[in-house]
């Protein structure tokens, strides 16, 4: 974490705050501000950009602890605490400026598993701490990502909502912490 670092290859990223795609060209200069729930919040000399963990190889990271996270939600199914396993997937969901995970930013409202003709799909509401944030739909596709790598999940569907308004009180004690509030 901070220090520079060369992409060993080029790699589609988003670009922050506004949400849109870019290419970053193998040899780009890339400073990595945060590293959360695998994905890279980099910083580059157009601005901030964000990398999936899909193209971290070309930042030089390896990615087990990842994995093992996993191995983690898998055990949980494996004891039939489904539910849990789906918070603690979007615990690993992080907006690419603030380094607490969606779940503990009380970004989540509502998540909902139901069996339909023996297949599980889960349906999450969530907020983003401003309506007008470009990275919505990543996050949202990140969320819904996370919990289709569970095994048995066959369909995850994630809204943004805005009812009711996000506001600081939301966040978790866990979350204030990390924020320095407490």
């Amino acid at each position: 974490m901070h220090e520079e670092l060369e992409l060993t290859r080029e790699v589609e990223a988003i670009q922050i705050p506004s949400g849109d795609p870019i290419h970053l060209p193998a040899g780009t200069k890339v400073m990595i501000t945060q590293a959360l729930g695998g994905t890279y919040t980099v910083a580059t000399q157009s601005g901030l950009a964000r990398i999936k963990s899909d193209n971290a190889d070309a930042l030089g990271i390896d990615l087990e602890a990842e994995k093992a996270q996993q191995d983690v939600a898998a055990i949980k199914i494996a004891d039939g605490d489904v539910e849990g396993a789906i918070w603690d997937q979007l615990k690993l969901v992080f907006d690419p400026e603030i380094p607490v995970n969606i779940v503990d930013l009380g970004l989540v409202y509502d998540c909902t598993i139901k069996e339909e003709e023996g297949q599980k799909n889960v349906e999450v509401k969530m907020t983003l701490t401003a309506p007008g944030c470009g990275m919505g739909p990543t996050i949202a596709a990140d969320a819904q990502s996370k919990i289709l790598m569970l095994e048995g999940i066959e369909n995850a569907q994630v809204d943004l909502v805005w009812d009711p308004v996000w506001s600081q009180e939301m966040i978790s004690e866990e979350g204030k912490m990390k924020l320095g509030m407490i």
